[in-house]
């Protein structure tokens, strides 16, 4: 479990391998009737120095990297968020992935082709210029703890932690709305900790700790909207709960934006746009929320502001896997005293605390009608369990893919 995103239960799916996953068809025109497959993955893609990332990725040998886009490709999803990406500006580390891993086959997985991506500044690692935590002064000086906690989202540089989206169906860039800049005092009712910020750190402090995005998709004649970010993890602080009630609001942002006029009033993306998405307009929001619904430290339940919105329309049973199960069973510690089912487990963590937990999500909107789904999460007698492992040795990411189809209702 990293320091910003590793915070990044009962149908059994079986192995995830092969056929079972296949690819959905091309969407046409008139769009109605077809699946297409969206998916999140923390895939911890991200590295303790800048331009460390870019190096791992100029040739085709990190194994990480190698695991990642096996993962990928065996799940085959139309449309994907990858959180934990480090960011650079110039797109020369999304490129680097697409060229020298995606399009390359692994293990007899088939290479994958994403025409159309979208990517953009985060705010992890970006200096704030105030003493955020009330400790050390203002630290400006990448690399470090400290920096990092002062920085408007924990990192050691800007742009660590940063998400991608990849399509295989055009985006519309130019429709695009970022929210990496709103404030959270901004937000009405917000759960700022009482009394823990100075007035100069409150003035300045934005919610979001990555950035939100809604990035429209088109499919055919239609428009999705996949709404994504990546909220803080609640833990890493101390009892004022300020990580918590931060990711509290991160999620609230969503369940706003698509909440109707009366509760997105208050939004302004980043080239000062007022307001939500349409009613009636089709999203699907995704990744690492880092909030289950019944264990973990979340505040308030963060996420079920997601899983019970009128706006959302879940599928009858959520992704799932068998491996969840097995790895509780086999891993004990937290997980035995956990509530949810951990079929629906999407974290491998730590066993003596937080346990795993369902902290990934995929969630389609009314207007959209949930087909299969799934948690990348072979048992350990798959031979792809390879590309999990368990729970020891990180191979791949703490995290698993988590993966919705959906068609236009």
């Amino acid at each position: 479990m990293n320091r910003s995103g590793a915070f990044s239960r009962r149908t059994a799916l079986g192995s995830l391998a092969g056929a079972a996953l296949s690819g959905t068809a091309a969407f046409p025109a008139s769009a109605s009737g077809r699946s297409v497959r969206f998916a999140t993955f923390n895939a911890s893609l991200n590295r303790g120095t800048r331009g460390a990332l870019v190096t791992d990725l100029s040739t085709p040998d990190n194994a990480q990297a190698r695991n990642v886009a096996e993962t990928i490709q065996r799940v085959n999803p139309d449309i994907l968020l990858i959180n934990e990406f480090d960011y650079v500006e110039d797109g020369t580390a999304v490129r680097l992935f697409l060229d020298n891993y995606l399009s390359r086959g692994h293990n007899g997985s088939r290479p994958i082709h994403f025409p159309h991506h979208f990517t953009g500044p985060v705010n992890t690692g970006v200096p704030s210029g105030v003493d955020l935590d009330g400790r050390n002064g203002v630290v400006t000086t990448p690399g470090s703890d400290a920096y990092g906690q002062d920085a408007f989202g924990y990192g050691f540089f800007p742009g660590q932690y940063g998400m991608v989206v990849l399509s295989k169906f055009p985006v519309d860039t130019r429709a695009v709305r970022t929210f990496q800049h709103f404030l959270w005092k901004d937000m009405p009712g917000n759960v700022i900790p009482p009394g823990y910020y100075s007035d100069a750190a409150r003035a300045i402090l934005r919610l979001s700790s990555k950035s939100h995005w809604d990035v429209p998709i088109r499919l055919g004649h239609e428009t999705v909207h996949f709404l994504v970010s990546h909220p803080t993890p609640p833990t890493f602080d101390g009892a004022e709960d300020r990580n918590g009630r931060r990711n509290h609001d991160e999620i609230r942002l969503w369940a706003d934006y698509v909440g109707g006029h009366a509760r997105s009033a208050c939004l302004y993306d980043d080239k000062g746009v007022r307001g939500g998405l349409r009613p009636g307009s089709r999203f699907v929001i995704a990744g690492d929320q880092n909030a289950d619904p019944y264990d973990g430290d979340s505040y308030d339940h963060a996420v079920r502001q997601l899983l019970g919105h009128p706006a959302i329309n879940l599928p009858a049973t959520p992704p799932a896997s068998a491996g969840g199960v097995e790895a509780a069973r086999l891993q004990g510690g937290a997980n035995v005293g956990q509530t949810g089912d951990p079929a629906y487990d999407t974290g491998d963590f730590s066993d003596t605390a937080p346990g795993n937990l369902r902290v990934d999500h995929v969630l389609p909107s009314k207007g959209l009608v949930p087909g299969r789904n799934g948690v990348f999460w072979p048992t350990s007698d798959d031979p792809l369990y390879r590309l999990v492992g368990d729970g020891r040795t990180v191979v791949t990411s703490d995290h698993r893919m988590v993966w919705q189809d959906v068609r236009l209702g």
